[in-house]
């Protein structure tokens, strides 16, 4: 019996290690025609700063299309995502679609930086707008900037020039967060992970890289890709330094796409199918986090037939293999986005509708205190 005891420890403990959701209910942070007055929302973005507060944005749609006058909507949590607060439009441009938001901040700074992609009123994807950065009427790149934890936001600095392909006809960034990476020679340096498409609808990943801070932006060079087209994308730092890249097919087999950068997201590998990540084509999100001491990625997609069975996985070796996989939202479950919480884990998602966005906990995930 004595020889029983540890054992029955040690299974007890890495049954109570397991990630779960926490006992608490979903917190509607963005609900259609109730804390906003718009038809739709859409599209996550979750970022937790250095000082713990939660800035989640999303897509405040005038319709449930992907360009139907959308706004930019940001609501802030003080307590970990228990409570939110109103939330309020960070950014519009009148008749005009802001898309894709990307949450990253500056730690040396504090200042955090809001990426979208704006197109005309009227203008679709894929409806024929101009490529390259210079036409004023096509689809443009933009951020804006927050110095009080989201509460008050800057307007727009367009960075098309610096960033927008030439023969991009659409650009969108993440959607999601980007990285501020840690150690080694490019530390501190600011990721914004991009796909772009040609005028033949060509998708390709790249990466939107600063050096200063924020202050200035260059364009990485596209991800190599064979047999497979890229399409929405997010990055994490791995612990030996490398960056990867996990993002959602726009052609190929029904599998994630990755990839691994040496030199902080100017140049990648060829682009090739992980064969553990099934691919429902939607957004997937990516973190990278402290755990046991060493570091390790987490990815949460949906899993199932089609946009169902969000599914959370945790990789020990930099995204080569996936050391544990849980389902955490069986059911409809689309689009999120991830943030680190103290021990925990902050979730905000779709429930694969376009009236409402989600926050839920996620907890047993033995993560390094900080």
């Amino acid at each position: 019996m004595e020889r029983l005891i540890p054992a029955l420890l040690l299974a007890a403990a890495t049954l109570c290690a397991q990630p779960r959701l926490a006992d608490t209910p979903a917190v509607a942070v963005f609900e259609a025609r109730k804390n906003i007055p718009h038809a739709s929302v859409r599209i996550p973005a979750l970022l937790a700063t250095a000082k713990g507060t939660l800035i989640a944005s999303a897509e405040a749609r005038d319709n449930a299309t992907d360009q139907a006058g959308n706004d930019l909507l940001v609501s802030v949590s003080k307590d970990g995502g228990a409570s939110w607060s109103k939330p309020f439009v960070a950014y519009e441009q009148g008749a005009d679609s802001c898309n894709n938001p990307c949450l990253v901040q500056d730690a040396r700074s504090g200042r955090v930086f809001l990426f979208f992609q704006t197109f005309p009123a009227g203008g679709k994807e894929f409806g024929g707008l101009p490529a390259g950065p210079k036409d004023p009427k096509g689809n443009r790149l933009k951020m804006i900037t927050s110095d009080d934890e989201g509460a008050s936001w800057s307007g727009p600095v367009d960075l098309s020039d610096a960033l927008k392909p030439g023969d991009a006809v659409t650009c969108a960034s993440g959607p999601g967060i980007g990285i501020q990476l840690a150690g080694g020679r490019h530390a501190g340096r600011l990721i914004i992970p991009f796909n772009s498409q040609d005028p033949k609808r060509n998708f390709v990943n790249w990466a939107a890289i600063s050096d200063d801070g924020g202050r200035t932006w260059r364009r990485g060079e596209p991800v190599p890709q064979e047999g497979m087209q890229l399409n929405e994308v997010q990055v994490a730092q791995s612990s030996d330094g490398r960056l990867y890249l996990n993002s959602r097919r726009w052609k190929g087999t029904g599998l994630r796409k990755v990839a691994w950068s040496s030199d902080g997201g100017v140049t990648w590998t060829k682009a090739a199918d992980d064969p553990a990540l099934p691919e429902p084509t939607c957004q997937g999100s990516l973190l990278a986090v402290s755990r046991d001491k060493a570091g390790s990625l987490l990815f949460l997609n949906p899993a199932g037939k089609g946009r169902t069975n969000g599914t959370l996985r945790r990789s020990d070796d930099g995204g080569r293999t996936w050391a544990e996989s849980t389902l955490l939202f069986p059911g409809p479950f689309a689009y999120s986005s991830i943030a680190r919480i103290g021990g925990d884990l902050g979730v905000l998602y779709e429930p694969n509708s376009n009236t409402v966005v989600l926050f839920r906990k996620v907890t047993g995930l033995g993560l390094d205190a900080r």
